[in-house]
């Protein structure tokens, strides 16, 4: 039996992708007011300088991996126009749907499926730009879902994976104690849910540091990757062009 790891727990590797279902069958509904209040709003400031990076143009090919509820494929397709597409897509169904309706809610409707980024149901070299925000440190198989995101790329497409990283050393304690101490206090306020926020916490330090995920990257066929460290290294954008 092959063992993975769910925050600071080992578990079975089959049993990690339900436990991690249930996370987020726990907080979608509350999910968009959580991440205002445990970032301060910064994710919107994280999410747009992405958007920026990723330099989309009319016309173009977009893969939203993990889009959950949704902002970066909106974000996205504003950009792209009516000849471009975006694909918004999740493993989670709870999380598919609050951002479905979101994107509905604002006039866009866009292709929406449940599927799991380690088997992408998607022809080779088919999109220009691939993202995925805050969803790579919860897959079981990080490497495979690397390949597979290189693999629907088009030669000279983009990865951008946007995550939690490793902070810079002068910040440790004091974010630690904000993880440890205060995130599982608003998730059980805000979410009812104090045990989802601690995995979250517990799952960022179990996540590839900036330098490792840039092995992973370079690993998996991407010829040139960069790294764009936000907010002390809590946040990096790396950034994969594919071969």
């Amino acid at each position: 039996m092959s063992t993975t790891h769910f925050g600071f727990q080992s578990v079975d590797e089959k049993d990690k992708a339900r436990r991690v279902r249930g996370v987020f069958d726990s907080v979608a509904s509350k999910y968009d007011v959580m991440n205002d209040l445990m970032s301060g709003g910064l994710h919107r400031a994280w999410k747009a300088y992405t958007v920026m990076v990723a330099n989309l143009r009319e016309g173009s090919q977009v893969l939203d991996i993990a889009g959950g509820t949704g902002d970066l494929s909106l974000a996205f397709a504003r950009k792209v126009g009516t000849t471009g597409r975006v694909v918004h897509t999740d493993i989670n169904e709870a999380m598919l749907r609050v951002g479905r309706d979101r994107l509905i809610d604002a006039g866009v409707v866009l292709p929406t499926l449940v599927c799991d980024a380690e088997a992408l149901p998607f022809p080779d070299a088919h999109f220009d730009v691939v993202s995925v925000a805050f969803g790579l440190r919860n897959m079981t198989h990080k490497d495979v879902a690397l390949k597979e995101m290189c693999r629907v790329l088009k030669p000279g497409g983009k990865l951008l994976v946007l995550e939690f990283s490793k902070v810079a050393q002068p910040l440790t304690k004091a974010y630690d104690w904000y993880s440890f101490n205060i995130l599982p206090k608003l998730g059980q306020m805000i979410a009812g849910d104090a045990d989802s926020y601690r995995y979250l916490a517990e799952s960022i330090r179990m996540h590839p540091g900036q330098e490792e995920l840039k092995q992973l990257m370079h690993q998996a066929g991407f010829g040139h990757v960069d790294y764009h460290n936000m907010t002390g290294g809590i946040v990096a954008l790396h950034v994969g062009i594919k071969c």
